[in-house]
């Protein structure tokens, strides 16, 4: 049976991908040699690299300003790295806090730097994205998180605001078009939409760097990665090598935009039967809901089991919300196609037929 996988990451990728990854997996381009035995100094690899960091830079258009890194240790790592590179002990920075991954970087920034949180919607657990907020005059930059698994809110017009920001995109990135020039720091975890766990792609603009007076360690340095090309230490060589294959796929479907316009049509079929189907609520904000991930709950919970069990039966996994909003959590990453979400929507029309 074809599964339906509406994780929330690791996530789906595409078919093509795993195909061409599973040979590289076994024999690297003829060479009788898995990628994985591989140096990563070797030309195979350092080819595989450039062709990454070049996708990344057609995809976004992202000038020689800006330096591509593929790092290591998820978005978490960045929370902390992108502070203490960024904000020196007596900065400040604004924060929104619009979920739980806000509220880790918000923790580990306050261990480098001043703190502001401007704005947040805990008060209706997270179910919309903050809008009135104004910033300090000393403020160094706002962040943000551009998506949110966990609730299912989505910023939809970026803040018109003089100041620079810096952007958690793990779980959007390559999902719609994005100006990048309104950011100086865009960080984000590659197991949404951009390859497999084990890959952070950081991409930074170079001038903002060297210019806080605080002892880094080597390996936390961004300089460090640029100077090096991303390989001052062994990388996670095959992640790499997928994330670059995904990025070829993205390009090959028609690029961003082509992913704006795919995305979009999935997630309105979606709610629009959430909305219009008596058994289910949503979870978000309309106006913030996102693309990515629609959470949305049975209003009768005594009917999860056996919805459930009706989801299972075609395949559906990966569904279940998480246990800070329950319910249920369709992600909806690039890589699912329309029939897919199509499978859902029918078996919740199915599903109010039976119970209604």
């Amino acid at each position: 049976m074809n599964k339906h996988n509406f994780s929330a990451g690791p996530a789906i990728l595409p078919d093509d991908v795993k195909r061409r990854a599973s040979i590289a997996a076994y024999d690297y381009d003829s060479t009788g040699l898995s990628l994985m035995e591989m140096s990563h100094r070797g030309k195979e690899f350092t080819q595989v690299l450039e062709r990454a960091e070049l996708n990344v830079r057609n995809l976004f258009k992202v000038d020689d300003s800006y330096a591509v890194l593929f790092l290591t240790g998820g978005a978490s790592s960045q929370f902390y790295m992108s502070a203490m590179n960024l904000a020196g002990k007596n900065d400040k920075i604004a924060y929104l806090d619009t979920g739980t991954w806000a509220k880790k970087a918000i923790k580990e920034a306050k261990l480098f730097t001043n703190v502001d949180v401007v704005a947040s919607s805990a008060d209706n657990n997270y179910s919309y994205i903050p809008k009135d907020y104004k910033l300090s005059d000393d403020t160094k930059y706002l962040h943000l998180t551009s998506n949110n698994t966990i609730f299912g809110t989505q910023i939809k017009t970026w803040p018109s605001l003089d100041c620079p920001m810096v952007c958690d995109m793990s779980s959007d990135i390559f999902s719609r078009n994005i100006p990048v020039e309104k950011f100086d720091l865009i960080y984000a975890g590659a197991q949404k939409n951009v390859g497999p766990a084990g890959v952070t792609l950081v991409i930074v603009k170079k001038e903002i760097l060297g210019k806080v007076e605080r002892d880094i360690p080597t390996m936390l340095k961004y300089q460090t990665h640029i100077d090096k090309g991303s390989s001052f230490n062994t990388p996670p060589v095959f992640p790499i090598y997928v994330t670059m294959l995904t990025l070829d796929w993205i390009i090959q479907n028609g690029g961003v935009s082509a992913m704006e316009v795919r995305n979009s049509k999935k997630a309105n079929a979606l709610y629009n039967e959430i909305d219009n189907n008596p058994l289910f609520t949503g979870c978000a904000s309309i106006e913030d809901r996102s693309d990515m991930n629609a959470t949305f709950l049975l209003n009768n919970e005594d009917l999860n089991s056996a919805f459930s069990a009706q989801c299972e039966d075609v395949g559906i996994v990966g569904l279940t919300g998480h246990r800070s909003v329950g319910g249920y959590r369709a992600s909806m990453y690039n890589a699912m196609g329309q029939e897919s979400v199509e499978v859902l929507i029918n078996v919740m029309k199915e599903f109010a037929q039976k119970n209604g």
